[in-house]
């Protein structure tokens, strides 16, 4: 498996797959707001396993702060670490283009993964399309 930083339509096209499997179809997003206007102001990547797209994820920088974004892996693939992958991966690409710090909507259920790779929680719990999420931010 390995995961590219998205830099033609085709891939891009591969991350909307797994967004719309994940967000849409499976946690009920409206398909209007997952994809949204931010998509061409963001960097995009997605994991493929031999040529099936099984994991995506956004990243936009903020000024000095990368925002990490629908970051999702397919049910198929989860508990093989490759969430963890995709952070690193991002929280790399974002320190390249100039970020000290990260921060990211996660849903509560994920809080303790992103607590593991050094994210703290910074709010209180929030809802976002009916579903529970924490600010959580890193700084690098």
């Amino acid at each position: 498996m390995k995961i590219i930083r998205v830099s033609t339509p085709e891939e891009r096209d591969k991350a909307y797959e797994v967004r719309r499997a994940v967000f849409v179809e499976e946690q009920g997003v409206p398909v209007e707001v997952e994809i949204d206007e931010f998509e061409d102001a963001a960097e995009h990547f997605v994991i493929i396993d031999g040529d099936r797209p099984v994991g995506a994820a956004r990243l936009r920088l903020l000024g000095d702060t990368a925002k990490l974004e629908r970051i999702c892996v397919l049910m198929s693939h989860r508990k093989y670490g490759l969430g963890r992958d995709m952070v690193i991966a991002m929280e790399e690409v974002s320190k390249e283009l100039g970020a000290v710090r990260a921060k990211l909507h996660g849903q509560t259920h994920a809080e303790p993964f992103y607590t593991k790779l050094g994210y703290q929680p910074a709010s209180e719990i929030f809802m976002e399309e009916g579903i529970p999420h924490l600010l959580m931010v890193k700084t690098y």
